[in-house]
This record gives C-alpha cells, structure tokens and sequence, in this order.
C-alpha cells in the first residue's frame, strides 16, 4: 500500500470519532430545540372577553383530546370577581350560570353562597378522522357567557392545553359579553417524528428482510432455520410495534397504508417464498454439504 493511501486511511480513521460525536451532539440539539418549542405551546395561555373589574373570569384547560370519541375534555375553573362575588372570588354573590356554546353538553350552574369547584366539560370536536392518523386535525368552538341572578355579566376567559400529544391554534373572540375560542387541534411534533419513524423502521426490516429472503434463495441454502427464525420474529414484531403508535389509531389509518401493511405482506411473502425454494433446494444443499 503507498504511503499517500495509508495517511489518507489514517486521517478518515481520526476524524470518524469527531464526526459521530459531532452527529451525537447535533441529534441531541435538535432533539432539545423540539421540545422546548411544544413546552412554550403547552405554556401559552390564550385570553378574551372583558376586563371590566366586575365579571367573572373562566379558566378553561384542555386536559385530553380523545379522537376516536371525538371529544375534548376541558376543566373549567370559574372565579367571580368584584361586586359579583364573596369571599375572594371562591363563591357567587347570587345564582351564578355559565352558558356554553352548542357543542358544550349543557350550561354549568353554581349556587349563591356556595363554594366553586372545578369542573370537567366535554366538548364535541368536528371535523378530522382519527383514520388520517397522524396526519388528522380537529376544530372545537368553545364560548362561555354568565348570568349572575337572572342579569348578564361580563366574562373574561382564559384557555390553555395540556394535551401534550395535540398542538392547538387558537383564535379568540369577544361579543355582547360572550367569550370565545375557535380551536384547530393537530398532532404534535413529537407524535409526527415518532410516527414517522414508525413508518420509515417498518419499511427498513421489509427491505431488511427482503434482502436476506434474496441472498437464500440465489445461493439455494436449504432450509436456514436460524433465518427463518428471524423472519417469522421480524413479523410478529411489526405487530406489537405498530401498537405502540401513539394516540392507538384504530386498524386502517394512514399509517398502516403507508407502512404497517405493506412491511408485513413484504415479509409474509419473502418467507413463504424462502420456505418454498428452500425445500426445492434441500436435496442440492445437502449434496454440496456432504
């Protein structure tokens, strides 16, 4: 070997450590850039509706979007302020109720006098398909009015997710009293990597498998128990990972057309074929064996 071709493979061989610490590092960089940006979306707090001194202020959270139900769970925490209320805010001066939009199952009414909890509302999401997975958007209208003993009130609203799986746009409203949000709910950024990454494994062990199911039967091996061993674990596998996705899309989404059914057909059809060539080849294996 020349002396220029050793100082090249020397130099490639020194920079090889740099290069994959530098890929390490980067990894690790965009993978904290990532999560920081769906921290700053969970913590951000949407408001509208009035901030006159006497109103009452609602705090609506969005504590789980279920797709298949097609439905959002929202807490909603109502606090009456200045004239309307009594100690502190934890309790209305009269008859307090928090008219909902249509798509809220009914208004939310709390006595006078009387402690103000926290309550969980369900509200229907239109629009999407959880088959679309991961690809699949929602929209909500949440609006909240009150009336304090019979009179309208002003209400200032206050929204915020903490769905980690769903990122939300959320474009506020205000008319006669009424606060509202207009909301689009899609997957995060972390369920499109992960699902995606997702897709792109099963594809690879097809390929994978693909690959080995070629290499036996061009060079006629017989039965590789070892091999098929592999194939047959590589397609059980691929189911049990296919569950993992997150969000439990149904049977039939997006992902699966994309992916899931495809890698187990590749696989089911390189086994039987191995299966079948490899028998046909027993008798020339053996003889080249022996």
């Amino acid at each position: 070997m020349s002396k220029p071709r050793r100082q090249q493979r020397t130099r490639t061989r020194t920079r090889a450590p740099g290069l994959i610490l530098f890929a390490m590092v980067a990894a690790v960089a965009l993978g904290a850039w990532f999560q920081f940006g769906e921290r700053q979306a969970l913590d951000t707090v949407y408001s509208a509706g009035s901030s006159a001194p006497d109103r009452v202020d609602v705090r609506a959270t969005v504590q789980r979007v279920d797709a298949s139900g097609r439905e959002l769970v929202l807490r909603v925490l109502v606090v009456p302020r200045g004239e309307l209320s009594e100690a502190g805010g934890a309790s209305p001066r009269e008859d307090l109720v928090l008219q909902t939009s249509t798509s809220t199952r009914g208004d939310l009414a709390f006595e006078a006098h009387s402690r103000i909890s926290a309550r969980d509302v369900p509200v229907a999401l239109t629009g999407g398909s959880i088959t679309d997975h991961p690809f699949d958007a929602y929209d909500a209208s949440i609006e909240f009015g009150a009336t304090l003993g019979g009179e309208q009130v002003p209400v200032h609203m206050e929204l915020s997710n903490n769905d980690a799986q769903f990122s939300a746009v959320v474009d506020a409203s205000e008319s006669e009293g009424i606060a509202g949000f207009d909301v689009e709910l899609a997957r995060s950024t972390s369920v499109l990597v992960f699902t995606e990454f997702m897709m792109l494994a099963m594809w690879a062990l097809a390929v994978s498998v693909l690959i080995g199911a070629w290499f036996l039967v061009t060079r006629r091996q017989g039965l590789t128990w070892p091999a098929l061993g592999w194939m047959a674990a590589t397609l059980f596998a691929l189911a049990a990972f296919r569950n993992t996705a997150p969000g439990a899309p149904p049977i039939g989404s997006l992902l699966d057309y994309l992916a899931f059914f495809w890698a187990e057909t590749v696989i089911v059809l390189c086994l039987i074929t191995v299966v079948v060539m490899a028998v046909r080849a027993e008798p020339y294996a053996a003889k080249t064996t022996n």
